[in-house]
């Protein structure tokens, strides 16, 4: 039998929107590595939110903050971070446009001081976008159950900043003041987008399975990426194959070369059976 290496983004591929695991997803893994199988999640989310039921699943290894973090087993391969001073520039710039954000780094999320209470729509529109139930019922403690507030947002471990848009014009006016980063936008498409975000430039999810592959030894030909976004292409142009939930964008799909169900719908479960990985 062939090992394949499996890529699994985390939100809206192995848990929902609303950080719901299901088990037969659980059960798909590590069936998938009794039969001799790797799997690796590729997520946005820096090891602070890699929390303990994803953990538990015994994956073999981990990329965050969409591709600057690389851990191998127990061994970190690759972290690439903004400084201090990167991430100093980057908050006051924030703060001068009143807008409201958090710090993704691997020691935690910390919310700027009014984020939970700027936040508290944004996260009810996010949920609903995302096609989840009751949206009316989330909340930004809820989305980010170990969020940490009160704390000194200058810090010299960041991975990324995320931001609450008040509107398009903010991510625009981004791009443009920090035209030597990679600045985007999520929780949207286009001008409907809720949040924005800056990261170093030059990294994502297909620069860091390539990092991985290449420690490994491993064949491209081997390799089944499993997506629900926009952010997920790049992982799609490297893979040998593309698997896009039921619940993704259209993009996505259109990248995939098999679209399988949604993620409470054992999406996983049934394209691994599909794949013969179980």
């Amino acid at each position: 039998m062939t090992t394949k290496h499996i890529f699994l983004d985390v939100d809206g591929t192995l848990v929902s929107y609303e950080n719901i695991l299901p088990q037969s997803a659980v059960d798909a893994i590590q069936q998938a590595q009794d039969n001799g199988h790797k799997v690796y999640a590729v997520t946005g989310r820096s090891k602070a939110e890699m929390y303990e039921e994803i953990l538990a699943i015994g994956l073999d290894g981990y990329i965050g903050g969409n591709g600057n973090y690389i851990e191998l087993g127990d061994q970190v391969l690759y972290h690439k971070h903004l400084s201090l001073e990167q991430t100093t520039a980057i908050v006051d710039w924030l703060k001068s446009r009143n807008l409201e954000f958090y710090i993704e780094s691997n020691s935690g999320l910390y919310a700027s001081e009014n984020f939970e209470e700027r936040g508290k729509q944004t996260i009810k529109d996010y949920i609903a976008y995302k096609g989840q139930d009751h949206p009316e019922q989330a909340t930004i403690r809820g989305a980010f159950p170990e969020m940490i507030f009160g704390e000194d947002p200058y810090r010299d471990d960041v991975n990324k900043i995320s931001f609450i848009l008040n509107s398009y014009d903010d991510y625009l006016a981004a791009k443009e003041y920090f035209s030597d980063y990679q600045v985007g936008t999520w929780g949207g498409v286009g001008e409907k987008a809720l949040f924005g975000d800056v990261a170093l430039p030059n990294i994502n999810k297909q620069t860091a399975i390539k990092q991985l592959l290449d420690h490994l030894d491993a064949d491209k030909k081997d390799t089944v990426a499993f997506g629900d976004a926009k952010v997920d292409l790049p992982m799609f142009e490297l893979c040998e194959i593309g698997v896009a939930m039921g619940n993704g964008g259209e993009e996505i799909k259109a990248a995939a070369d098999y679209i399988t169900d949604a993620v409470e719908d054992d999406g996983l479960y049934n394209a691994f059976k599909h794949f013969n990985f179980i």
